[in-house]
């Protein structure tokens, strides 16, 4: 199962942009357009990062950004501090702010940290012992995510879907936690290179047992429901933690055959020295 670069990126970054836009077209209609195109500049610089158009170590010129985006520089100023928050970009001696380069013990890291905050947020999720109801749509997204790992053969639409599942599957666990802090953390740390959910998903998708990974982490969503359904936090906490463990296992799959990694979101910009996970 191998899919051109483009196609990699369109199933992971348009779900982002079709979310975006919503929330552009919310801050419009409420009278905020300010922000909106803050939102705006911020996506369109992010995109440029992951997609290689700037180089890690490249100084951001703001000038480029205001004819690329079509935004007003005090909105790009303030998108290049947001993007410096989320850890994308760093203060250069000499004024503005350069890409940053990441190694694979900072990706680590990060998706431990991810691990540690979905773990908290399926335990609190379990404790809160949910409805029926509620569990509802985490229900149908995990038959969702059934369909389509039952398929023998993953071609880019269906593979395109499971990415979208992914995202929105970690979104409704996090949403049962009913936590505004957990929900803060979690995604700042999943806005950094290779820590969302889905990242190594797409790096995985080159490789021979792409197919086998997606049924391990479809495995590890049903166990997870489980475990919240029936209000099992420490079980919940284990599995949420361990599954984020099969994004370091992708990674350092990917990171043996440097073309698969390359191809995730990022990827140019991961200074790699292999190391055991």
């Amino acid at each position: 199962m191998v899919f051109t670069r483009t196609a990699i990126l369109y199933t992971i970054c348009n779900y982002v942009y079709i979310e975006a836009a919503a929330i552009m077209t919310r801050l419009t209609r409420n009278g905020d357009p300010r922000a909106a195109q803050t939102l705006k500049a911020q996506l369109r610089l992010r995109q440029m990062i992951f997609d290689g158009e700037l180089s890690a170590g490249e100084r951001v010129p703001e000038l480029m950004l205001v004819e690329r985006t079509g935004v007003s520089r005090t909105p790009i100023r303030a998108a290049l501090l947001h993007l410096a928050e989320e850890g994308l970009l760093e203060p250069s001696s000499s004024g503005g702010f350069v890409v940053r380069a990441f190694d694979e013990s900072e990706v680590y890291d990060a998706i431990d940290v991810r691990g540690m905050l979905e773990g908290a947020a399926a335990r609190r999720a379990a404790q809160r012992r949910p409805s029926h109801e509620e569990l509802t749509e985490l229900r149908d997204c995990v038959g969702a995510m059934d369909a389509v790992v039952k398929r023998r053969s993953v071609g880019a639409e269906q593979f395109s879907d499971f990415v979208r599942l992914n995202e929105r599957y970690h979104a409704l666990l996090l949403g049962l936690a009913r936590s505004c802090v957990l929900t803060r953390a979690v995604e700042r740390i999943a806005a950094l290179p290779f820590a969302s959910p889905s990242a190594f998903v797409v790096a995985q998708s080159a490789l021979a047992e792409a197919h086998q990974t997606l049924v391990i982490a479809q495995r590890q969503h049903r166990a997870i429901l489980d475990a919240v359904a029936a209000g099992a936090g420490a079980r919940a906490e284990k599995l949420a933690r361990e599954h984020s463990n099969l994004a370091k296992r992708s990674l350092h799959a990917a990171a043996k055959r440097d073309a698969p990694l390359r191809k995730a979101a990022g990827g140019n910009f991961l200074r790699l020295q292999l190391a055991a996970v």
